[in-house]
Parts: structure tokens; sequence; C-alpha cells
């Protein structure tokens, strides 16, 4: 393994300091909950080594969202990093070869260079909204190819594939004996359909998601895998107990009261963040200097800068941090070019999100 540190992780505001950011909206989640915020305290548990699978009610409420998924298909990880983590080390070495949508959040991409995987992108063009094409996935393909790497809802531009696309994919990858992987972390923050769980299509899908995005718990750092590939899942339960046996039993007792809550939660979370969505819309329908694909899930949306050959883009981007405090996700976090920046709408109050559209407006016009 030959490991670097992601850009979107040396750059995170987290590690910038949030103090120094008056209007945050770099954030790819929800606004950070606490207990009392989605009525849950902590529960008076035995600090024992958890069920190696994770926990066992946790797993049957993940599992009971699909039809098809049982809860012995769901493996806990620690959160959808983990998972991903997991993912790439048990099926993918020097010798192989992936296929990554691109952009792609930065896991997908550099846990296999780390491994030293060949990588074969596919990369989404703003002028064809973003679509991923199936008959370019294809033609990435090489006979080594041992996985293909997509997310849906897709960060950062919030697009999403449909059913018809999804099912090709899951065809393909059965066609060459290869899997799919689908990051699901926004799907239940489609706004209008959702799609099924890829793993629920088929043993050749692996579907990755967590409780950070959508319902903005990252602290407690929960995700998971869900194949329907017993002998796959016996190989990812082995590298998780080789990098830390089980998870924590206080983190699985929150996410199990989460997912206790969740249709609750969802009902009202949903109506807001379309409405921050329609927020941005409006913003970017007044701004001629800013384009974007109008998100069809998640809380991130990737504008596009429409400035010629000439504009100083690198004295954009610290104008906009040193002068107005706003925070946005470069780029070059995703491997784009620097027109390209990725805005989350669903982490900053209302108050915070307005200010934020509109010091970028200033700065581009200073």
């Amino acid at each position: 393994m030959n490991y670097t540190r992601m850009v979107i992780e040396k750059e995170a505001p987290e590690e910038y300091g949030y103090d120094r950011i008056r209007f945050n909206l770099s954030e790819s989640s929800i606004a950070d909950q606490k207990l009392s915020d989605i009525g849950l305290s902590l529960p008076d548990l035995t600090l024992f080594y958890g069920e190696h699978r994770g926990d066992k009610e946790l797993r049957a409420l993940i599992a009971a969202q699909d039809t098809g998924i049982s809860p012995d298909d769901v493996l806990v990880t620690a959160g959808a990093a983990g998972a991903l983590f997991i993912i790439s080390t048990a099926l993918l070495s020097a010798s192989d070869h992936l296929v990554v949508v691109r952009p792609n959040y930065a896991t997908n991409i550099e846990t296999p260079r780390a491994i030293g995987c060949a990588i074969g992108f596919v990369d989404l063009a703003f002028e064809e909204g973003f679509a991923i094409g199936i008959d370019r996935v294809k033609a990435a393909m090489r006979p080594n190819t041992k996985l293909i790497s997509v997310t849906c809802p897709h960060n950062p531009t919030g697009t999403m594939m449909d059913r018809a696309d999804l099912d090709a994919l899951v065809t393909l990858a059965e066609a060459n004996g290869c899997h799919i992987l689908v990051d699901e972390t926004y799907r239940d923050l489609s706004y209008g359909r959702r799609l099924p769980s890829a793993a629920s299509l088929s043993t050749k899908a692996i579907s990755v998601s967590s409780l950070s995005k959508a319902f903005g718990i990252p602290g407690i750092r929960i995700g998971w895998l869900a194949t329907r590939d017993a002998a796959l899942q016996e190989t990812f339960l082995a590298a998780k107990e080789q990098i830390g046996i089980c998870g924590s039993v206080i983190d699985e007792g929150i996410a199990r009261g989460m997912m206790e809550r969740r249709d609750a939660f969802l009902a009202r979370l949903l109506p807001e963040m379309a409405k921050r969505r329609d927020i941005v819309q409006a913003w970017i329908d007044r701004e001629p200097l800013v384009d974007w694909v109008r998100p069809e899930g998640g809380v991130v949306g990737f504008p596009r800068l429409n400035v010629d050959a000439g504009f100083d883009l690198d004295r954009f981007y610290v104008d906009l941090l040193e002068n107005h405090g706003t925070y946005v996700g470069p780029g070059h976090w995703f491997e784009m070019g620097k027109r390209f920046f990725r805005v989350g709408f669903g982490w900053p109050a209302e108050a915070e999100l307005r200010g934020g559209l509109e010091a970028i407006s200033a700065t581009l016009r200073q």
C-alpha cells in the first residue's frame, strides 16, 4: 500500500479550522445533529465486543429497506469510507483493473491507487448533464477489470441514473464476471424517484451507504456494505476483523435508534432540503456567471463558473475565503478543472447559505 493523503481531506473545513470560515458551503452532508435533536440519549450499554458483522437489530433495520436483502447480507463498517476501503483491498490487486466514473468521492480512487491497481476513468461531462454513458463504461473495461465504481445519487453533482442505466451496469458486470460497486450514501435524499439498492438486484452488485450524509451523524462513524454473495461477504468480514474486529457498541446503539426513527426524520428533512436546492437554483437563475446541473438527490451540487480564459481562478478562491469567509469545494478535490466547485446546501443554516451564495457573486465581480 502506498498511502497519500487525499486533497479533499487535507483541505477539509475541520482541518482548515471552522473558526476561520463564516459561510461554510463545502460540507457534503446535512447539518450535524445532536442526540437531543433526534430524541436520543446514550444507552446504558455493556461495553463488550460487539457482533463482528454489526448489531443484529441494526442490520435488520438496514436490510428492511429493500426487498431481497437480508440482515446477513449487511456488514456494518466504520462509515462508508471503511466500507470502500474493505471492498478495494479485498477485491483489487496491482494486477487488476478498475473502472471509475469520475468525478467521484476520493476514496473510490485513492485507495485503489494506493494498492497499485490500474484505473480506467469514464469522465462525466457538464454539457451532457453529467449522465453516465453505459457504452463508455463498456469501452473502458479490460479482460482484467474486477470492479466498476459509481455513485448514485452522484457526489459531487447530485445527478442520478435512471433504473434502466442501473440495470444495464449490473448486466455489464454480470456479463464480464466482475463486480459493480454503487456508493448509495445519498439514496435516502432522492427528490422524487428512489432507486433500489444495487445489491438487491444481483450477487455481482455491492452497495455502500452510511448515516453520515443524509442523517447528519458522521461522528458515530457508522456505514455499511451489502452484498448477496455469501462467500464475498465472508471475505469482507475477514477484512473488517483484521482492521478492528468489530464496531463500537455505543455507535451502533445510536445508529439503531436513528434507523428506528428513519422514516419520520426523512419526512421532515426532505422538504427542507428541496427548499434549499431551490434557493441555490434561484441564485443561479439570476447569476449569469454560474450554472449547474440541477441535483436530483443529495445535498450537493457542482456548479461551473462561466468566466473567460483570462479570469484568475486561483485568486477567486483565495479572495472568496480570505475576504468573504466563504468556503466551497474546489474542482481539484475531484480531479476536475478550477471552473467547477462543489456547493453544499444542506449543512449551513438558510441565512448562511444565502450569505455564501451572495459572497460568491460579489467575489466574481471584484
